[in-house]
């Protein structure tokens, strides 16, 4: 029996296109989840593998989704083998049930596992570049100074602003980046100056 598992790292990716191609492929039933590859407790990947007998073969669209790392990837090709269990690779054409392609999985396992070590390496070095260089990435604040001594005056002026959230509206701020800034204790002080 032909079993797919089909992976997207974020929820707002959609596996739509990997479960077509698992269905075109002959899967007759098929385990999604939205995880990074990198984690190792993934669900439905684990209930895939219980699902699974002797003789049956998991099927993957592309061998990064089933795992990120090469330790990882070996790993569950091996489980799979001492269970009698092939593993098929879509767009990488991959059958791990003959000597070929247990040849072709290794060799394309290592390239994946050293193109992502790449990635992050050009990613570290483009931190550290930017970094250097007075950026430091990452999303703008949203409190600057000038909101902060808003707030600041906005919770001593109880009369004009009563509520918390007519702060928050009036900053146009999130009500968690607002108590990261004015925890409880903080407001309560505020509050009680004149």
């Amino acid at each position: 029996m032909l079993i797919g598992y089909a992976r997207v790292s974020t929820l707002d990716q959609n596996p739509q296109h990997q479960i077509d191609a698992l269905k075109e492929a002959g899967c007759k039933k098929i385990f999604t989840e939205k995880i990074s590859g990198a984690k190792k407790n993934r669900k439905q990947l684990k209930e895939a593998l219980d699902y699974m007998r002797e003789g049956d073969t998991l099927v993957v669209w592309k061998l990064s989704r089933l795992a990120r790392s090469l330790t990882q990837m070996i790993n569950t090709v091996k489980d799979l083998e001492e269970r009698k269990i092939s593993l098929k690779v879509i767009t990488q054409n991959i059958d791990t049930s003959t000597p070929e392609g247990r040849l072709f999985f290794h060799m394309n396992a290592a390239f994946d596992q050293f193109q992502r070590e790449i990635i992050v390496e050009n990613t570290r070095a483009g931190l550290k570049s930017a970094r250097k260089n007075g950026r430091i990435g990452g999303r703008p604040t949203l409190m600057t100074d000038e909101k902060i001594r808003a707030a600041k005056a906005m919770l001593k002026d109880t009369d004009n602003y009563p509520f918390i959230s007519d702060i928050i509206k009036t900053l146009s701020i999130g009500r968690t980046t607002f108590y990261r800034h004015f925890p409880r204790d903080v407001i309560e002080t505020l509050r009680t100056q004149e």
